[in-house]
């Protein structure tokens, strides 16, 4: 077991607040090469989630184990960011250097790595996400694009090579262009590379098509959790906290209860597989 998470909570002020927990409870478990979707109204606590994960914040109670080694309890926390490479939403808001190959090296150069290493780890994380080193090492990140920007932030974090990949809404503001191109690097982390991602994005199509399961976090606790096909078939539970489900499987739902058929598949997440169903249905 790569990630396990017990009964972890976590309040700001327990002094000032001794009742109001941001997170409660928790526990949950991540196999390596998992890919989870994590997913809740603002405020639900999937950012201080993470960011116990990543050693940010210690939590008020309970373990994070990686490797069976509970990190709340480890005080260098260079080596917690080996293990979990944390990239915050709008993470091109984080570049500092004044060229990419500084920026990227910046992680790598703090493990204390030699300078052909560090080299070649800038080399490997740029080309993970399809910028070539020779081209773009010595420009400026704030001369780049959106889309570029944040693949060379998720390219600093990458350059630590951590066994665990969080991204917080990685697609944020990007335009459709950019973000269809993000989606397939991300996917490609994983399936090329075995690296485990916990995603959290509040695009329900992003997160039933790229996940192998979902988390789904409400006033701090885990209300439910399984697969996209499971989660996403509670829509009811997701409406009551102010969560939807990807649009297509709503629209296929819709024409299922219109049409009264039980034989249509709703475990629908695509356009391709709603036509797919609906040309099926014509068929007789």
């Amino acid at each position: 077991m790569l990630l396990e998470v017990r009964n972890l909570s976590h309040n700001y002020d327990v002094e000032l607040s001794p009742d109001n927990y941001t997170l409660k409870n928790i526990n949950f478990k991540v196999d390596k090469g998992e890919f989870i979707g994590l997913i809740g109204h603002t405020g639900s606590g999937k950012s201080t989630l993470v960011q116990t994960l990543n050693g940010l914040i210690r939590p008020t109670e309970g373990k994070v184990l990686i490797n069976n080694q509970d990190i709340t309890k480890t005080k260098n926390l260079r080596d917690i960011r080996k293990k979990v490479g944390l990239v915050f939403q709008y993470p091109e808001h984080q570049l500092f250097e004044e060229t990419i190959f500084a920026d990227v090296a910046f992680g790598p150069k703090n493990l204390g790595l030699k300078d052909n290493e560090i080299e070649e780890r800038v080399k490997k994380a740029l080309k993970l996400v399809n910028l070539d080193f020779e081209e773009f090492k010595d420009r400026s990140p704030f001369r780049l694009s959106g889309g570029q920007q944040r693949r060379v932030a998720i390219a600093g974090v990458l350059a630590m090579e951590p066994e665990i990949l969080i991204l917080d809404e990685p697609t944020a503001g990007l335009d459709p262009k950019a973000r269809k191109e993000l989606i397939k690097e991300i996917v490609d982390l994983k399936d090329k590379f075995g690296l485990t991602i916990i995603l959290i994005s509040h695009r329900m199509e992003e997160v039933a098509q790229l996940a192998d399961r979902v988390l789904v976090l409400e006033k701090g606790e885990l209300v439910l959790e399984g697969t996209p096909s499971y989660v996403f078939d509670h829509d009811e539970l997701l409406q009551s906290i102010g969560l939807g489900i990807p649009q297509v499987t709503k629209i296929i739902k819709d024409l299922k209860k219109k049409l009264g058929n039980s034989e249509i598949t709703t475990n629908i997440f695509t356009v391709e597989e709603a036509k797919e169903e609906i040309l099926k249905l014509m068929r007789g």
